[in-house]
């Protein structure tokens, strides 16, 4: 299995808990479980293979993705009562997932030999639209478009540092991993220690 495969499990499985997290504080049955749980799984994905015309998509090509996201939705749905505060968890394994994901996306156009904005795209793509499709789902403000938090931001940056390591010829796992890594950090710091973007406040016209 290759690295960017590898990826792909890693973000399907943290991002299916996260939509099973999302169901549960909705209230949701186990079948709403398993399609919240799956749509932010592999919505990021199956929006990137489209864009870049694979064929066929990479949960079609291997059901096991399918499986992956149905299973950790039962898992959550057996167990969220347990978690004293779903929403911190959901958070913090929303970071992580996201960060995997980027660099997936990136690996994908990388291994495709797509230019450098279309490999940071596909990075932010894959990164951010199945969480942002979970939110919309479940009628929450999405995390991607919390107030000055770092996320697509954080997306863009992790995608841009794969292409950067392309330039430099570092070894693809290893230039997936530095991607994985920088979009972590801008996350978690953003998370913890409140790194933010300027946010734009209107001011009343005068009189």
């Amino acid at each position: 299995m290759n690295t960017v495969a590898l990826l792909d499990y890693g973000s399907v499985l943290i991002f299916a808990i996260t939509g099973a997290l999302v169901a549960s504080r909705a209230q949701l049955d186990l079948v709403g479980f398993a399609f919240i749980a799956c749509l932010t799984a592999l919505g990021g994905g199956t929006i990137r293979d489209l864009l870049l015309d694979r064929n066929p998509i990479f949960w079609i090509a291997n059901p096991t993705y399918l499986a992956v996201g149905a299973g950790a939705a039962l898992v959550v749905f057996l167990t969220a009562h347990l978690l004293e505060s779903r929403l911190r968890t959901l958070i913090w394994l929303d970071s992580f997932a996201l960060a995997i994901a980027v660099a997936a996306g990136a690996g994908v156009a990388l291994a495709l030999d797509q230019s450098a904005v279309v490999v940071i795209l596909m990075g932010m793509i894959t990164g951010c639209m199945g969480g942002l499709m979970r939110d919309v789902v479940v009628g929450e403000v999405p995390l991607v478009l919390k107030q000055g938090e770092l996320y697509v931001t954080a997306a863009f940056i992790g995608a841009a540092t794969a292409v950067l390591a392309r330039s430099f010829e570092i070894d693809p796992p290893v230039s997936l991993l530095i991607c994985a890594t920088v979009t972590w950090i801008l996350r978690a710091g953003s998370l913890f220690f409140g790194w933010h973007l300027p946010v734009y406040k209107s001011t009343p016209p005068k009189s």
